[in-house]
């Protein structure tokens, strides 16, 4: 099934499961959100459990922090990436901070999903990557999928934790099929995934550039290169040890997100790895994303985004220590 329908299906399971198990957001009912994640839930689940809410995210955040508070487990959308900052200050000041200021007596069960990166050809605020944002802020859980399976499984992961998730889902893949096992037993929601084994060098992604990884690995096998490709699956906690393991082996690391590399996630895996794996580097960690400016009008967007090229280019940098 195609991630979009993956996650719908996830939520519908969850519905299901578990009657404190709410979804909010502007037009998540009636319409079944913008990109249709929703479909068909309101109809069956009723508007007291798929509500419709104002525009107004400070005020759906700031709702569904006091639902947690009485027990629910409320999924919260924000329709685009861009538009979270209203409820930015409900997030990081109340959400992330309260089982903390309770001493761990109050819990926090909230999913926020955020449909995020570009691809699509929006127009302004519609394809932001504001990730390390939120991996920055001590108490909040930050995930993203990059296929359908872990589109449906990690979602119901995210709504199982009693502390919050900032599900971050790459919008430009929505339409991307995969198989989906729902009898499967899945993996740990925070633990990173090789896709692809290598020998050469090792490329970490998450969301929607892993699979851009595996189509510059295709490329660079053509050319008698060996890339290891490891999914990351979690921004925050972030699975050190399974980059490690894989550069160990490849001795070399370029990190892709869509996100600026001007502190990005990308940023600290190359801290950490480089801290990590001194003595096996044989080359710098490279980076490959974003540039540090607003992302641009849609005609513009190839030249800003991290494509074939790009991250061949690094790889080749890599190489050439």
């Amino acid at each position: 099934m195609a991630v979009a329908k993956a996650i719908n299906e996830s939520l519908r399971r969850a519905l299901e499961s578990d009657p404190k198990v709410l979804i909010m957001g502007e037009d998540v009912g009636k319409l079944g959100g913008v990109f249709r994640v929703t479909d068909g839930l309101q109809k069956d689940f009723g508007e007291d459990r798929v509500v419709d809410t104002p525009l107004a995210e400070s005020g759906i955040v700031g709702t569904a922090i006091g639902l947690a508070l009485r027990g629910y487990r409320p999924v919260v959308e924000i329709q685009f990436d861009g538009f979270v900052f209203p409820a930015y200050d409900q997030i990081v000041t109340q959400l992330a901070k309260m089982h903390a200021r309770s001493l761990g007596k109050v819990k926090m069960p909230v999913v926020l999903r955020i449909p995020y990166g570009g691809g699509i050809g929006a127009v302004e605020h519609h394809s932001e990557s504001p990730e390390a944002l939120f991996a920055h802020v001590a108490g909040l859980k930050v995930v993203s999928p990059s296929n359908a399976a872990d589109a449906y499984w990690m979602m119901q992961q995210a709504i199982q934790s009693d502390d919050p998730v900032i599900y971050f889902e790459p919008k430009r893949r929505y339409w991307d099929k995969g198989e989906v096992d729902k009898d499967a037993i899945p993996g740990p929601l925070h633990t990173a995934r090789v896709v692809r084994e290598g020998t050469d060098l090792t490329l970490a992604a998450y969301g929607p550039m892993v699979k851009l990884c595996q189509e510059v690995a295709d490329a660079a096998a053509e050319e008698g290169r060996s890339l290891e490709v490891v999914d990351l699956r979690s921004i925050s906690p972030l699975d050190f040890d399974t980059v490690q393991a894989s550069v160990e082996k490849t001795r070399r690391l370029v990190v892709v997100h869509e996100a600026p590399v001007f502190l990005g996630s990308g940023a600290e895996i190359a801290a950490r790895i480089t801290e990590r794996c001194f003595y096996h580097l044989e080359a710098p960690v490279l980076r490959v994303g974003g540039y540090h400016a607003p992302y641009p009008p849609a005609r513009l967007e190839e030249e800003y985004l991290p494509d074939l090229d790009r991250v061949l280019d690094a790889v080749d940098r890599s190489l050439a220590y």
